[in-house]
């Protein structure tokens, strides 16, 4: 750990970074470092910063997990978010596998940046990203999103509107981490690094028919859908509108914006 790791705890309640006090939060996972258990560190373990209380606010912030390149295993997470009801404006997340852990709770992501190689925004989490840039490092292959819904009565996803996908590495929209994983992605700019067939089932076909992958209205040379795997949808404007605004993150509730 170069500068500061924090836990941002349950009890802690109505927290806001303050950009002037701690502009750079870093961290670095080795491949040599283990856990309380003496097991290696993965995703749940590496966060920089976990933060686990409700409404929960950061703005004008960097966090970084600078994961050691030469290791096999690159789980590194620069956030972890539990607790409900958070928003992050403006804020930069930089790593390369895992990069956000969006575990679980409502979020909303906006104008920030986050950086990443392999599924780098993931978890269960109900989250609207906003004018957001995600840029990809992937050296091979990678994905974006990896949502974990496991069940249909589960009220969570992943809603992109609006963002910026860039980068020097080829990557998924997003790949079925959970059974009926949801990601959808509207009036979004894709950069060429987005993989012509765009979604992946995880390696287990039965979720094609349970997963909830959509794009609507995108564009840009990734935005091609000729080649997309079939059972991802082109959605219509009737279908995308529950994703299109703060309203799919119940925003009228709690936010102030």
């Amino acid at each position: 750990m170069n500068e500061r790791e924090a836990n941002i705890t349950a009890n802690a309640q109505n927290i806001t970074e303050i950009a002037n006090a701690i502009p750079i939060i870093t961290n670095s996972t080795k491949a040599s470092d283990k856990g309380n258990d003496g097991q290696e560190m993965g995703t749940v373990s590496t966060a920089t910063v976990w933060v686990e209380s409700d409404f929960f606010c950061a703005t004008a912030l960097t966090i970084e997990n600078l994961v050691d390149k030469d290791a096999d295993k690159r789980q590194a997470v620069a956030l972890r978010v539990d607790g409900d009801k958070a928003v992050f404006y403006r804020v930069r997340l930089v790593g390369e596998q895992d990069t956000l852990l969006d575990n679980t709770g409502i979020h909303y992501f906006y104008r920030s940046y986050i950086q990443g190689s392999v599924d780098f925004i993931c978890g269960n989490a109900k989250s609207l990203f906003h004018e957001c840039v995600l840029d990809s490092v992937a050296e091979f292959w990678g994905a974006i999103a990896a949502h974990h819904r496991d069940s249909a009565d589960e009220d969570t996803g992943f809603s992109f509107v609006n963002c910026t996908i860039k980068g020097s590495g080829s990557v998924f929209l997003g790949r079925a981490w959970g059974k009926y994983a949801a990601t959808t992605y509207s009036f979004c700019d894709m950069d060429h690094v987005i993989l012509p067939l765009g979604w992946s089932d995880w390696g287990d076909p039965s979720r094609q028919g349970t997963a909830m992958f959509g794009e609507y209205e995108c564009s840009g040379k990734g935005s091609n859908r000729t080649e997309r795997v079939e059972w991802s949808k082109a959605l219509s404007s009737e279908e995308a509108m529950p994703f299109l605004s703060r309203d799919y993150i119940y925003g009228d509730g709690w936010l102030r914006l």
